[in-house]
């Protein structure tokens, strides 16, 4: 059990490791305090309920003393990968941290990095993750770099592509690197080793490679994932003209993970990655139960993903945006939208239930085709589209991704606002409301979209058109689906108002 008054700083709380850790610090027995540019992001997140919340960015040095202020242990879980430039951000906001950290008088840096560069060739992403190991081992305060290659867990980018590309691609044509050896780890391993590495003894110092027990290649990882997933053989064929672009394009366009984000990875998966010793194991224990093999790690994001308990996701973490335009004469410029009214027979209750439900799997209850059509020309695009769905199938937290929207904001019961993700010439949110009026339920939709030059306004009067069956649809179809809700809540018989034919259709 840690010391009660032992407190420690966990940046990039809202990403797909630092939302695991945190918790489980809290658990174990530490003062934990998060690090977000945006404290109402967690604020709807249970774990975070009585956590010290301190907003900042670590590209923004005013920020990190007061929140490093009578911090032990900080843990710096930050990585600008898919954003633009990421080398340049990784770069300043290392170096920034390792300042204020040393200024204030932090005891200890943990940083979770890649497998370090071996020869000359090395791709961005692992050049920039060791430079940033670099920069904070530089820093003058006792540092632990761990350092793992591929992490296999619910929601990870690394099992999402070995995952989707697994499943609907029961033979496939494929680069040279599927044949390099990887030492992939499960996420549950690596939390292990994070948690672990803040009661490592005073002064340790240095950078420790962590890995699970097998060494495989891509292309047998991928086989081992269908033998876990009941499915039969994969057919895959290597071959020398698919290069590392190439590749990536193709797996933006087959698994959820977009190109800005593939591209970085697939690059990484060019160079072998194999723990180069064991020396972590001199000073942590192994996980209990032993190290977890691939197939009980892909075994265990399978059941997580089939019960909907899957706890953060690679897509979790967000890049900073303009706020909705709330003023219907918003002074900034034009500012297009559709509002939708619809009368709703049930409960209030019954329609939120509904709304927060909505995207997925369930989609989003109208012409489903012309929703799909979206998403693929988003993805061609090199956008996000709508394959990363959306983390627990009833539930939505602020900040998260849903398909290709941002929850930009969340009244539980009353309103859910999204943000647009996917290439438009413009900024676009969408808004799903509860109303009440003299105890009748109204549900309010409305679309805003705020262009950006003449390509912005050009492409608000090319959808138009579709808006009545798309938009009006979408209101009526969630008012009957409300309905339904709350009659089969009631235990009565689903007695639909028009064929589901219809409903699909629109």
């Amino acid at each position: 059990m840690a010391e009660p008054l032992m407190r420690v700083l966990v940046t990039g709380a809202t990403g797909y490791i630092g939302g695991r850790l945190a918790p489980r610090l809290a658990q174990a027995g530490y003062a934990v305090r998060c690090l977000s540019r945006s404290p109402r992001r967690l604020a709807d997140v249970p774990w975070a309920a009585g956590m010290e919340v301190a907003e900042g960015d670590v590209t923004r040095p005013d920020t990190l003393g007061p929140a490093l202020a009578g911090v032990d242990v900080a843990y710096y879980l930050v990585h600008a990968l898919g954003s633009a430039d990421f080398e340049a951000a990784d770069r300043a906001g290392a170096a920034a941290f390792a300042a204020a950290a040393r200024a204030a008088g932090v005891r200890r840096i943990i940083y979770l990095g890649g497998p370090a560069p071996e020869g000359g060739r090395s791709s961005a992403h692992l050049r920039s993750r060791d430079e940033v190991a670099r920069i904070l081992l530089d820093s003058g305060v006792p540092t632990v770099v761990l350092r793992a290659a591929v992490i296999l867990g619910s929601g990870s980018a690394s099992f999402e592509m070995l995952r989707y590309l697994t499943e609907r691609l029961p033979a496939m044509v494929t680069p040279r690197w599927v044949e390099n050896r990887i030492q992939p780890i499960a996420v549950r391993d690596v939390l292990h080793y994070l948690l672990a590495a803040a009661r490592l003894p005073a002064g340790t110092h240095g950078d420790f490679d962590i890995g699970g027990p097998d060494v495989l290649t891509f292309a047998e990882m991928m086989q081992r994932y269908a033998r876990v997933a009941g499915l039969p053989p994969r057919v895959i064929v290597p071959v020398r003209v698919l290069t590392p672009r190439l590749s990536a394009y193709w797996v933006g366009l087959v698994t959820p993970v977009p190109g800005a984000l593939a591209r970085p990875l697939v690059a990484s998966l060019v160079h072998e990655a194999v723990c180069r010793d064991d020396r972590i194991s001199d000073l942590v224990p192994p996980p209990p139960g032993g190290r977890t093999g691939v197939d009980a790690a892909i075994g265990l994001a399978l059941s997580r993903i089939r019960a909907g308990a899957v706890e953060t996701r690679w897509s979790s973490a967000a890049a900073p945006s303009d706020p909705l335009p709330t003023d219907p004469d918003w002074a900034g410029g034009s500012l297009y939208t559709d509002v939708r009214v619809a009368e709703v027979d049930a409960s209030a209750g019954g329609l939120w239930r509904v709304i927060e439900a909505v995207g997925g799997e369930r989609g989003w209850y109208s012409f489903p085709l012309a929703w799909a059509v979206r998403g693929w020309l988003d993805t061609l695009a090199g956008g996000v589209g709508l394959r990363r769905g959306r983390r627990d199938p009833d539930r939505l937290h602020l900040g998260e991704a849903l398909d290709f929207w941002r929850v930009e904001e969340i009244e539980r019961g009353r309103l859910l606002r999204l943000r647009a993700e996917m290439r438009l010439p413009g900024r676009a949110w969408l808004e799903l409301r509860v109303r009440t009026d003299g105890g009748r339920t109204r549900y309010a939709q409305r679309a805003v979209f705020r262009p950006r030059g003449l390509a912005g306004h050009l492409y608000w009067y090319a959808v138009s058109p579709f808006h009545a069956v798309v938009f009006g649809g979408m209101a009526r179809n969630i008012a009957r689906a409300a309905r339904r809700h709350d009659r089969r809540a009631a235990g009565h018989p689903d007695r639909p108002d028009r064929p589901a034919a219809a409903d699909a259709a629109t």
